[in-house]
């Protein structure tokens, strides 16, 4: 099979490994922002960013060629980061057979007036259908840093989507020894819960800058206070994904990819910034060319949290560290935690024996 990946930031790249390494013909197309990355790797074979070739026989593309790209390929997967979501919406959904297949690694949701978050997957079919086009959009979602994917770690994914016979002729041709596919029709959970987890891992980031601006970065890693902002984030995310109606294996797998984005990337960079006690301005001059989507997500989320309150829908008191991530962002907050808002109290209202 041909699979055509377009965007060659660092994901679409990675997913060039497992659909090279399955015996697949692979098209890498870069968009007008790729330029540098496709020459690079015309070159030498190699993602600028990656310290791994990409496999043999990977074939590299500028976006003008696009077309012949695709052509005869079985799928496509979009590769762009959520800042192109318009971008691959114009130039590529809407000029493409609406009858050849589409897999989304982007992530993120976008909040609408009423306080809904969709998913990029609908969003873009609903733009779609105004144009008279019809088709469905599958996506990726899991706990799957593309430079651990790039070194065949062992990642656990779900490709989602509403054609079951396309997610599984998917799941064929990307499975490999190390890059595991599970299959859900649970678009709107599985989504949201992979998009949620990047605002909640910038909150739990804040807590290891917080750690560097009191006890000094050679202290090391303290692992109380990110387990503290941990267990916060996993409460607020069930219940937003409650409201989305996921089920219990996309809420796992956010969780899942909560645990990894912590760890590594961009979103834990601009967290330990914030902590540290950088502005928001310093965080982002600091990490300039940098594309930070925990920021978006984060304040379509919040914006989305404080509608549906109005609307007596939610108590944003439910929601404390998606507050606070909000104040710090926007509204030049210090970066402590509102650890009293965090705790409970679940015990009878008499005292036993009275």
């Amino acid at each position: 099979m041909k699979i055509a990946i377009i965007g060659a930031g660092m994901m679409g790249s990675a997913l060039a490994f497992p659909a090279r390494e399955n015996g697949n013909e692979v098209a890498l197309v870069g968009t007008p922002l790729d330029r540098d990355i496709i020459e690079t790797s015309r070159k030498t074979g190699r993602h600028p960013k990656f310290e791994r070739d990409f496999p043999a026989g990977v074939k590299y593309y500028q976006f003008e060629e696009w077309r012949e790209a695709i052509e005869g390929a079985g799928f496509v997967i979009g590769g762009v980061s959520s800042f192109g979501v318009d971008w691959f919406l114009e130039e590529v959904l809407a000029k493409m057979d609406p009858a050849l297949p589409v897999l989304s690694v982007t992530k993120g949701l976008i909040n609408l007036e009423d306080g809904t978050l969709i998913s990029y997957p609908d969003y873009w079919q609903r733009e779609l259908a105004k144009k008279g086009i019809k088709r469905t959009i599958n996506a990726i979602g899991g706990p799957c840093t593309s430079y651990e994917l790039v070194y065949h770690d062992h990642s656990e994914v779900a490709f989602c989507g509403e054609n079951t016979a396309e997610i599984r002729m998917m799941k064929e041709a990307m499975k490999t020894s190390y890059y595991h596919i599970s299959l859900t029709n649970d678009v709107v959970g599985l989504e949201s819960a992979v998009a949620l987890k990047n605002g909640y891992a910038l909150g739990i980031a804040l807590t290891i800058g917080l750690v560097n601006r009191a006890n000094g970065p050679e202290s090391g890693l303290h692992y109380n206070s990110q387990a503290g902002a941990f267990y916060q984030a996993t409460k607020e995310m069930r219940k937003l994904l409650a409201v989305q109606g996921a089920d219990e294996d996309s809420t796992n797998i956010g969780i899942g990819d909560l645990y990894v984005t912590v760890y590594g990337g961009r979103t834990r960079k601009i967290g330990i910034l914030l902590g540290e006690g950088k502005t928001y301005e310093e965080a982002l001059d600091i990490l300039a060319g940098v594309t930070l989507e925990s920021l978006v997500v984060s304040r379509r989320v919040y914006k989305a949290v404080v509608k549906k309150a109005e609307l007596g829908q939610l108590n944003l008191s439910d929601f404390p560290l998606l507050c606070h991530v909000a104040d710090v962002l926007d509204n030049g907050k210090d970066a402590e935690l509102p650890w009293d808002a965090f705790t409970f109290d679940r015990t009878a209202s008499r005292i036993q024996g009275e």
